[in-house]
């Protein structure tokens, strides 16, 4: 029969003898406990003839005997009174002993010692485990997990083409190290991949594991740092050094920002625990051999914050970029994650990946999960277009809620909301096609409107920009022109609008007033993307800058009004078959709006 796992923890066995130890102390000093007797019952007793012998302790002022019946007694007595009580009990002919209570002071001294020392060597204890070194080191044992064999390899990795081609190399060198050390060639100590989460950064770590056939050990950031200095820092010389017991190896930690961020910025200056553990793993890196054949790779959501000394060259010497994937990466993501899954012939993976710009491998991976959920509620055999289309619904705007009954007044404000977005969004050249139009709740929002673009853009001209902040708007100032008041509702675009237009005049150097000029705020580290210091702003450009965002979004607001004053009918047209239907898709608002 195997021993309980618990039961070999070293810790557990030292607190079952300090129970013990505490309890045998206990018994052998306090032993019963006497009946307690008040002193006129005591009084009572002794004139009575019930006391049997009795001992007179002249520093506690206490008598503690026996009682004919054999019950102990004790009673405390006003120091005054102690001649008293002799007297009574030597009248009495009660066998009567005097106690200088030595053994007290000596049970008072095991009292205030016992529990001293149980805690001194509890913490003595702890100490040691931490400082020690090899098995007994439990605190600076390294929480990495080891998967020596992982079924992952670059086949199951679609959508990120060119950060396979980089790390190709690695599981090459991994493979055979030789073959470069031939040509004096040396393989990097240090991949960093960095992207938005989601984009399959673990994936592709998992992946080099696989293909070098490599043991692969993977850590979180945060597993690092513990509330005892030094454990961080201990666990990291753990780490590496398993590692190169089993050499060729890889390690893999995430979300590495949790332990990499710039030093000096934590609340305990340059010696915190965070900053021990980031210098130990600097350490680490500059003492790699080149024929230790371990590679560290890292993911992290936040480049920009990490310390430059982790970024420089003999450290993270590569740093791979994992993007959301383009139209045909989406759509061979979509392809992989579909294998093994009955969906109909008409769901088209290419039209499904033109509808989902921006998505990353992960949410994919939940469009096509949805989509098999909805079939499954169905008790269907096959996964429909139906379910794919409303999966993707789900996904960009959540679920949707019916069961939120709106009363018609407000039903008609959300009509006519939703009406001004996609009426300004179809009418202004630069916007985005509006793919779907809807009023049924999903999420937090009353009704949405979707504009999805007809390719993957990367950058954005002023025009578009301009006609998005109009879009943005457009809801309402549909509100003011038809029910001639606003509401709540446009909360959202609002703050969106306010954030792009700050952006306008700030970052992108759309505004004649500010020009070509950066006008950034520092993070929350106190430090700007670069690392550096904010640049000083005087109070006169940040004036000048709110001057610019607000005509800039009071000139969307005027745009949008216009717009629709113009087309009202075809407004008209397109809330009012929202009221009766709810959605509208593409081809039902070119319709509507054909001769608008």
């Amino acid at each position: 029969m195997s021993v309980p796992a618990i039961l070999k923890k070293k810790w557990v066995w030292i607190a079952t003898l300090v129970v013990i130890v505490s309890g045998l102390v206990a018994l052998s000093v306090l032993g019963d406990d006497p009946k307690p007797l008040r002193l006129d019952e005591f009084e009572t007793a002794v004139a009575e003839g019930r006391v049997k012998d009795a001992t007179v302790g002249n520093k506690t002022n206490t008598v503690q005997g026996t009682l004919t019946d054999g019950t102990e007694f004790r009673t405390v007595f006003p120091p005054e009174f102690a001649d008293e009580v002799t007297k009574t009990l030597l009248d009495a002919d009660v066998k009567v002993e005097g106690n200088n209570e030595d053994d007290a002071a000596i049970t008072s001294l095991l009292y205030d010692l016992v529990p001293t020392i149980l805690v001194v060597g509890v913490f003595l204890w702890f100490v040691m485990q931490m400082q020690g070194g090899g098995r007994a080191n439990r605190f600076g044992r390294s929480k990495a997990r080891r998967a020596t064999v992982t079924s992952v390899t670059f086949a199951d990795v679609a959508g990120a083409d060119e950060a396979v081609e980089e790390l190709k190399e690695i599981r090459d060198f991994l493979k055979d190290p030789e073959r470069f050390r031939a040509v004096g060639a040396r393989i990097p100590r240090g991949v960093l991949l960095h992207g938005a989460p989601g984009t399959g950064k673990t994936l592709l770590a998992k992946a080099v594991a696989g293909e070098a056939d490599a043991p692969f050990f993977t850590i979180s950031g945060s597993d690092f740092v513990e509330m005892f200095v030094g454990v961080g820092a201990a666990r990291v010389r753990d780490l590496f050094k398993q590692a190169k017991e089993v050499a060729p190896a890889i390690i893999f930690v995430d979300e590495i920002d949790a332990v990499g961020r710039h030093r000096g910025t934590g609340t305990g200056g340059g010696h915190d625990e965070r900053e021990q553990t980031l210098n130990q793993l600097l350490v680490e890196l500059d003492g790699f051999d080149d024929r230790d054949n371990v590679i560290l790779m890292a993911a992290t959501n936040r480049p920009d914050i990490l310390d430059p000394a982790l970024l420089r060259p003999g450290r993270f010497d590569r740093q791979i970029a994992v993007d959301a994937p383009d139209l045909a990466g989406r759509e061979a993501i979509l392809t992989v994650h579909a294998v093994g899954r009955p969906f109909d012939d008409d769901v088209s993976w290419n039209t499904v990946a033109r509808r989902t710009p921006g998505f990353t491998g992960a949410d994919l991976a939940n469009i096509v999960n949805e989509a098999a959920l909805l079939a499954g509620r169905r008790s269907a055999r096959s996964i429909t277009l139906a379910d794919v289309t409303e999966s993707i619904d789900r996904v960009m705007a959540g679920p949707e809620r019916r069961n939120r009954v709106m009363s018609e007044k407000e039903k008609a404000i959300t009509a006519f909301h939703e009406a001004g977005h996609a009426l300004v969004g179809h009418l202004l050249p630069h916007c985005d096609p509006v793919h779907k139009v809807s009023i049924v709740a999903r999420g937090r929002a009353l009704g949405w409107t979707l504009s999805l673009p007809t390719e993957d853009r990367y950058t954005r001209t002023q025009a578009e920009l301009t006609d998005r902040l109009a879009m943005f708007l457009g809801g309402r100032a549909a509100e003011a022109l038809v029910f001639d008041e606003i509401t709540t509702g446009a909360a959202d675009d609002i703050e969106r609008a306010t954030a792009l237009a700050r952006s306008m005049v700030t970052d992108y150097g759309m505004s004649p007033e500010i020009g070509p000029r950066h006008v950034g705020s520092a993070d929350e580290l106190g430090l700007t993307r670069t690392g550096r210091p904010p640049t000083p702003v005087s109070d006169e450009i940040a004036v000048t800058v709110d001057r610019e965002v607000h005509r800039l979004v009071a000139e969307a607001q005027t745009r949008a009004t216009e717009l629709l004053v113009e087309h009202r009918a075809g407004l008209d047209r397109v809330a009012t078959r929202l009221i009766e239907v709810e959605s509208i898709d593409e081809a039902d608002l070119a319709e509507l709006l054909s001769g608008a």
